[in-house]
């Protein structure tokens, strides 16, 4: 092999490598500290690591799987934990069902850990019914905002009701009814959300039962 073709090959394989590590080292500060934002984390990583080339930072999803596996590895009460937020939403989107309510995020996702919030997405087209509806089941709830990309073009910001319950944070970002047809980009990867109605998710909870079971055969 000539000798700069040898050269090149070697660069990518240490940027693969730097990559790697810094995926799974951005994953453990998420894991353990907490951490909830992807950029925040690979940017600790790579400074922890002393690694700081852009060449070498991973991106959302490569962290997200680093995250997957971690949780696999050293968490093993992860599964039950996620199954019993799952379960919470499946509560959360019964009683919201006013509301065409979606289960989006970590818990849906199958990464949450004990920071993570049990995120919905709410659909109403008057922005303040979802605060009556709180005020109407004396549900002390905080107001808050989030940026959310609909597209590849537009962006906007919508409320966000914040409120714990069942030792859990519930998360309910209130969007027009106009986009239950196209869920808003996610961040990891900047395709469309996932997303799951009350039915995938009982689907989801008995699916997970039935592995459970399977498992303890």
């Amino acid at each position: 092999m000539h000798r700069h073709a040898r050269h090149a090959q070697h660069a990518q394989t240490r940027t693969r490598e730097r990559r790697h590590r810094l995926a799974h080292e951005a994953a453990r500060l998420m894991a353990e500290g907490g951490l909830r934002d992807y950029h925040q984390a690979k940017l600790k990583a790579a400074e922890r690591l002393g690694i700081h080339d852009d060449a070498s930072l991973p991106r959302n999803r490569e962290i997200e799987d680093a995250l997957r596996e971690y949780q696999r590895l050293f968490q093993k009460d992860g599964d039950t934990l996620t199954q019993q937020c799952r379960e919470a939403a499946l509560r959360a989107v019964t009683f919201f069902s006013a509301f065409e309510p979606r289960l989006v995020g970590a818990v849906l996702d199958g990464t949450a850990d004990a920071h993570t919030a049990v995120s919905l997405h709410l659909h109403c087209d008057d922005a303040d019914a979802v605060s009556r509806f709180l005020d109407e089941h004396r549900i002390p709830a905080v107001l808050r905002s989030r940026r959310l990309r609909l597209d590849r073009e537009r962006e906007a910001d919508f409320p966000v009701w914040v409120f714990s319950a069942e030792g859990l944070t519930f998360d309910l970002t209130v969007l027009p009814l106009d986009i239950l047809r196209q869920a808003p980009l996610a961040a990891v990867d900047e395709k469309p959300m996932r997303r799951a109605s009350a039915a995938q998710l009982r689907q989801l909870l008995a699916e997970a039962e039935i592995q459970s079971y399977e498992l303890r055969r």
